[in-house]
């Protein structure tokens, strides 16, 4: 992308002179997941952030995500905030999408074969406790207007209870939903169309308690959620293929009844609603995730259907993907044309939950004779075919995902890294909380070859493996090797150091003085 001919609002924001005096290193707008995550990322990487919230500063516990999915606990262990969340949880084994057709996470060779079933402002709790503590700086009460973008810097234009005001910083980043102004400020379509129309969501309690914390079933005439938020509240999302009204149309508790009835067979006695509300489900994406010096990340860039409870998933992976690489280039290690690499990884992964969503809630809702008998030959082909239903589970679980790594790379490459022993007793994804590369090396690795500057971390196998493996901070493998030799070893190192790093064994310069023409680090992906 071309950061010297950006999109400029007509909101009324005057142009900002190049090189004019920023506020922060980088303005996140909006405080959901994906927001959090991102500003506590860059954050605990020692860079100045902002974070502009529209809302009030109290997190809202009316929220739509209950399934937290095992890449992303992956991710948040890497932040040292898993475990306090799984104990607070429902560990699934196994995720129902519609009729006996279940998805086994039991299955996954992961520290959390399971689906985490937590409402979304658990999540966000965590996060932001993170954040505070990392130094970001939090604006509520702040709506975005419109934006202005040069060759140096971005301005973010907002209006406060106080009056109107702005801040510049080096980049920006919408994290502000499915209305995203941040996308509407930069003049991104969002193309796509509605799958499923007067869907309901209450907050209940209930008389009886359900047999599972998630209980989920569709009958082509009707669907119904229904998941215990922990607390003696329950979360209900339901959908009556009889009953189709306009978003703004009004919805009792005896609509939401009726539904779960349907669905469910039951309502479970429920009463009380504290909140209820109708609305439609899209499924919609951007071209571009990234606009000169601005980024989409979660519902901003992609929506899609609530089936395999992806949304939330997807949006904080997003946040994962983009953090480490602002952190880098801001810091110096890394040419803006990192950045790009951004769009490569995520926009395809973006389009491939709108396809499996899709396509979940497409055969749940099938109600004609044919259609019916495509649904049960559907839950058996994935009871039956364990290469198919390892396949489902890997992919709705994101630990399937995995980067384009170029031609020549090796096989590891791109792929997420296992969360593994080393030597020292230690976890990979513990040492991942330092957010640096980390070097997998045989523990007889001689020591000239290792890093010499803090943005690698050396660790040994806890194994007698001999591949030499580079991590990238945000979990996925940036290069490995199994080459023996000593002298080829390090030369094949040292040139991936350069490559990914920026820096070389006991260089610890900037990445300008390191890299050759043909070797700068957008070649490749990369991820936090």
């Amino acid at each position: 992308m071309d950061a010297s001919n950006p999109k400029t609002s007509d909101n009324g924001a005057r142009n900002e002179p190049a090189g004019a005096a920023r506020d922060t290193d980088v303005l996140v707008v909006g405080a959901g997941p994906t927001g959090l995550l991102l500003a506590g990322d860059l954050a605990e990487a020692g860079l100045g952030v902002t974070l502009l919230e529209r809302r009030p500063g109290k997190i809202s516990n009316l929220t739509r995500a209950l399934a937290v999915h095992a890449r992303t606990l992956e991710q948040l262990d890497a932040r040292g905030l898993a475990d306090e969340l799984v104990a607070g949880g429902h560990p699934l084994g196994s995720l129902r999408l519609f009729g006996d057709a279940y998805l086994d996470a039991s299955r996954l060779r992961s520290r959390f074969p399971f689906v985490l079933i937590t409402p979304q402002f658990e999540v966000e709790r965590l996060l932001e406790r993170r954040a505070r503590r990392a130094g970001v700086t939090f604006r509520y009460e702040s709506e975005v207007l419109g934006l202005d973008q040069d060759a140096e810097g971005v301005t973010v234009r907002f209006r406060t209870p106080e009056g109107l005001g702005g801040l510049r910083a080096a980049y920006a980043v919408g994290t502000d939903g499915v209305r995203s102004a941040v996308r509407e400020a930069v003049g991104l379509p969002f193309p796509g169309k509605s799958v499923i129309r007067s869907l309901v969501l209450a907050d209940v309690r209930l008389a009886q308690e359900p047999d599972s914390p998630f209980t989920v079933n569709a009958t082509g005439e009707a669907f119904a959620l229904i998941g215990s938020f922990g607390d003696g509240w329950y979360r209900v999302i339901g959908w009556n293929r009889r009953h189709q009204a306009g978003d703004d149309a009004p919805v009792d508790l005896d609509e939401v009844r009726e539904i779960t009835r349907l669905a469910l067979g039951s309502d479970y006695g429920m009463h009380d609603a504290r909140w209820i509300s109708r609305f439609h489900s899209d499924e919609r994406q951007v071209p571009e995730y990234r606009v000169g010096r601005v980024f989409l990340a979660g519902d901003a860039a992609h929506v899609h259907s609530p089936a395999g409870g992806q949304g939330m998933n997807t949006g904080l992976q997003d946040a994962a993907n983009l953090s480490w690489k602002l952190a880098a280039v801001l810091r110096g290690h890394a040419p803006d044309s990192l950045l790009d690499s951004y769009q490569t990884e995520r926009h395809p992964v973006g389009r491939a939950v709108l396809r499996s969503s899709g396509a979940l809630v497409r055969i749940a809702l099938l109600h004609s004779a044919p259609g019916r008998l495509a649904r049960t030959l559907a839950a058996r082909l994935l009871e039956r075919l364990r290469p198919v239903s390892g396949r489902a589970i890997r992919t709705v679980s994101g630990i399937g995902i995995a980067y384009p790594a170029g031609p020549g790379a090796h096989r590891l490459a791109g792929h997420r890294a296992p969360d593994v022993r080393l030597a020292d007793g230690t976890r990979l994804y513990e040492v991942l909380r330092q957010g640096r590369f980390i070097l997998i090396t045989p523990s007889d690795e001689p020591g000239d070859i290792h890093p010499a500057d803090d943005r690698t971390v050396t660790v040994h196998w806890h194994s007698a493996r001999r591949t030499a493996v580079l991590v990238r901070p945000d979990g996925y493998v940036a290069w490995a090797t199994d080459a023996t030799a000593p002298a080829a070893r390090a030369r094949a190192l040292r040139t991936a150091l350069v490559h990914w790093t920026g820096a070389e064994p006991g260089d610890g310069g900037p990445i300008a003085a390191a890299l050759t023409p043909q070797g700068h680090a957008a070649d490749r992906p990369a991820g936090r």
